[in-house]
């Protein structure tokens, strides 16, 4: 029996010396613990040696995918053929193909497995010629080409150089802000007006640079930094300015800020040229769809171009708006219609109605420009400005949709009113000259009538109130009275009875018609202005 063993520095072939050996599984270790023993068992009957990496790599990729490399096959052809022997493999994929193609018996089992594991570990003293040096350079060359091979690598695709380089930047243009406005508030002390004539920060950087102190403003040259009008107005301005005396020491300390400043700000240039340039040779598609500064956050957001691939579309409309998401989903309302892709000139141009219109749209092309950059091997950027212009002429008819003409049965209904010439000559109001309210004459006749109306009502219920109370008390007043009588008549004696009575009954008759006739008056009287007071 033959065995085919693939090393990265060539193809071998072994001849098994002694196959009653390789019954005992379990203990063919043993028999390749010493060079000395693996060499009873196996003998080395070709070896194949590659030229260079190049052509080792050639062959790996073709085994790997189950195809038969040229070498490979003359080798098979000439010694396996002739041997008329069955060949041991690896592979049953391989096995496979070399029974289809070359037409010869090929084995492999657990027992196959065993024997490659034994002749990997004594390699070096079965194949004679080959030092363990070389070996060890092919096999971490071959390992390296064919891990760039499987993952597509290519040394101008590192989108790890983006993730950096666009995090860089924006810490730059945070470090940059506070140098500036640091800068702006120190000077400020010493000559505050060139704060409000200059507004470019890099302008005001490089005068300060250049000039120092506020005296020397009167006889320095400005006119390669600003415009004639803005130099004279800054040697005006130093001439009066409210600003206080510094040292020396102060202007050096302000003048080595400005310098850190404009060194960041060229390096920040130069910066994004560079992210350009690499945005272009890595996602050139995703680029032109939504620009190389929202690309490289997209990617640096998902941490790959592979990663961000992985996303579907509703994923990259809302990356980077994750906590207006979860925010949303928890109180029940309104999702966020787009994240950072809000940043695209394709949705900064669009008016705020088709905005999340445009954003959905766009994060399907972006998507598509995406998986193309990610796993296709063209690198043009063809695909993105077909489907850029496909947006752009959606964009178009979204906006232009409620300016379209009117055809039809519509020109009836759609017609347009009369014009009527309205003068636009303004005259004069006077009635905003003076702050007093005005009221109209009838107006406060009500008004007074109503307030007087008001005044009587109230003076008719105190009066009603007074009445009922007098009433109240002679009445009293006369029940008390007879309570007196009728105790004295009855200490008298029985002759005077029909005299008494006589006495009594004339009063008595003439008090109670005052007190039937009093009480119910003012009742009556109540009653009715009751329902006066309703009715008004």
């Amino acid at each position: 029996m033959l065995v085919l063993f693939e090393t990265s520095v060539g193809y071998a072939i072994f001849k098994v010396l002694n196959e009653k050996k390789l019954q005992e599984v379990d203990s063919l270790w043993k028999e390749f613990e010493t060079p000395e023993k693996a060499n009873k068992i196996v003998k080395l009957k070709h070896f194949e040696k590659f030229q260079d990496t190049a052509e080792a790599l050639a062959a790996f990729t073709a085994l790997m995918e189950g195809k038969i490399n040229k070498q490979l096959k003359k080798v098979l052809k000439k010694i396996v053929k002739e041997a008329h022997e069955p060949l041991a493999v690896a592979d049953a994929k391989l096995g496979g193909v070399i029974k289809e193609k070359l037409n010869l018996s090929c084995i492999h089992s657990p027992v196959v497995n065993e024997l490659m594991r034994g002749i990997r570990s004594q390699m070096d003293g079965l194949i004679p010629g080959v030092e363990p040096r070389e070996m060890a350079a092919m096999c971490l060359g071959l390992a390296h080409s064919l891990s760039r091979y499987r993952l597509k690598f290519s040394a101008d695709k590192v989108d790890t150089m983006i993730v950096q380089a666009i995090s860089l930047l924006d810490d730059l243009d945070k470090e940059l802000n506070n140098y500036i406005m640091r800068c702006r508030e120190w000077y400020g002390w010493h000559f505050p007006e060139l704060g409000k004539i200059i507004s470019d920060n890099l302008t005001y950087c490089k005068c300060l640079q250049k000039v120092g102190d506020r005296k020397n403003y009167a006889s320095a040259q400005l006119s390669e930094l600003l415009t004639e009008e803005v130099e004279a107005e800054v040697k005006a301005a130093a001439e009066i300015s409210m600003g206080t005396e510094v040292s020396e020491e102060d202007i050096c300390n302000i003048l080595h800020l400005c310098t850190q400043v404009i060194e960041i700000s060229e390096y920040r240039t130069q910066l994004y040229e560079y992210l350009q340039n690499r945005m272009m040779a890595i996602a050139p598609n995703v680029t032109v769809m939504v620009g190389e500064l929202v690309g490289a956050r997209l990617i640096a957001h998902a941490g790959s171009l592979l990663n961000l691939a992985k996303h579907a579309a509703s994923t990259v409309q809302i990356l980077g708006a994750e906590k207006a998401l979860f925010r949303a989903l928890k109180s029940r309302r309104d999702t966020p219609k787009y994240g950072l892709i809000y940043h695209a000139s394709l949705v900064g141009q669009t008016s705020p109605k088709h905005k999340g219109k445009i954003s959905r749209m766009l994060a399907a092309k972006t998507v598509l420009a995406i998986r193309y950059d990610a796993f296709g091997e063209d690198s043009s950027s063809a695909m993105g400005v077909e489907n850029r212009a496909k947006l752009e002429a959606r964009l178009r008819t979204l906006e232009d949709r409620g300016i379209r003409k009117i055809s039809g049965t519509g020109k009836a209904l759609a017609k347009a009113e009369k014009y009527e010439h309205k003068s636009e000559v303004k005259t004069y109001d006077p009635s905003g000259d003076s702050t007093l309210p005005t009221y109209s004459k009838k107006r406060k006749i009500e008004q007074v009538d109503k307030e007087d109306e008001v005044i009587e009502k109230k003076a008719k219920k105190a009066k009603v109130k007074i009445k009922v109370e007098e009433v109240v008390e002679e009445e009293e007043e006369e029940e008390e009275v007879l309570v007196v009588e009728e105790q004295e008549t009855s200490m008298k004696k029985k002759k005077k009875k029909d005299k008494k009575k006589h006495i009594k009954e004339e009063p008595l008759s003439e008090e109670e018609p005052c007190t039937s006739t009093a009480v119910p008056s003012p009742e009556k009287k109540k009653k009715k202005k009751k329902k006066k007071d309703n009715e008004d």
